[in-house]
């Protein structure tokens, strides 16, 4: 039976200061569902209608976690989603641990990406390229937050990543910071690329001045049009996309 304190915690969750405070989010929907329950994340609690439930029979027999029948009305409560008759979890944060790069991988960097849907398109990018790891500013938006979980459409299972300042991290990794910028070199003609850190800036400012400092060359996507910038996760997937074809090649 779902209780009106399981109710008042999830939708606490709603929030980053109780998402902070208690170390959990939530994830709804059957596909980011079924994702989390696959990946290395620890559940604390999850919510199913009968029809979830009976579809991935197998699969929840083998996660010690509680599970609550619920109906889809209940879900639709107690989540964002405007429609959801499947699954919401209650899922355990992971710690923020610092990682080192290794020689032959490409990291990406954020420089206060604020906007949740954003971030939370970029994951995905990160995760159809392959990129395994992620360093964001404390700046940039909550990696928990439910928008960036949606837009990710599970993707979030499959990155690492942590919060520091940007400064501090690329003091200590001595590997090519790739900065996007508006006066770069075009991507269309780089050579010469070592695997290391491509680094997005905010989405109306770009890169910060403090940080630009960091940056060993500074790329472009080349417009052929008037407008004046591109979405910083489009820019991102064009760069990834070149990035990835020309260290490959």
């Amino acid at each position: 039976m779902l209780s009106k304190n399981t109710v008042k915690f999830i939708k606490s969750l709603h929030q980053k200061k109780y998402r902070m405070d208690s170390g959990a989010f939530f994830v709804e929907g059957e596909k980011s569902v079924v994702e989390v329950l696959q990946s290395d994340f620890t559940l604390d609690l999850l919510l199913v209608t009968q029809d979830f439930a009976h579809k991935y029979a197998t699969l929840l027999s083998r996660i010690g976690v509680e599970v609550l029948l619920v109906t889809a009305n209940q879900l639709e409560q107690v989540g964002q989603y405007q429609s959801n008759d499947a699954a919401l979890a209650v899922v355990k944060m992971k710690p923020n641990l610092t990682f080192m790069p290794q020689d032959d991988e490409l990291i990406l960097a954020l420089d206060e990406v604020r906007d949740p849907g954003n971030l939370g398109t970029i994951i995905r990018i990160a995760d159809w390229y392959g990129i395994k790891k992620m360093v964001l500013s404390p700046n940039t938006a909550d990696f928990y937050n439910p928008k960036v979980i949606q837009s990710s459409m599970g993707s979030f299972t499959r990155v690492q990543f942590f919060y520091e300042e940007l400064g501090d991290v690329f003091s200590r990794w001595n590997v090519p910071v790739y900065g996007a910028f508006l006066e770069g070199e075009s991507i269309h003609q780089l050579k010469n690329l070592h695997p290391g850190v491509l680094l997005m800036g905010n989405e109306s400012q770009g890169i910060s001045k403090a940080i630009e400092k960091w940056v060993t060359r500074k790329v472009t996507i080349p417009g052929y049009g008037t407008t004046e910038s591109l979405n910083v996760a489009i820019a991102t997937a064009i760069l990834c996309d070149n990035f990835k074809r020309i260290l490959s090649s």
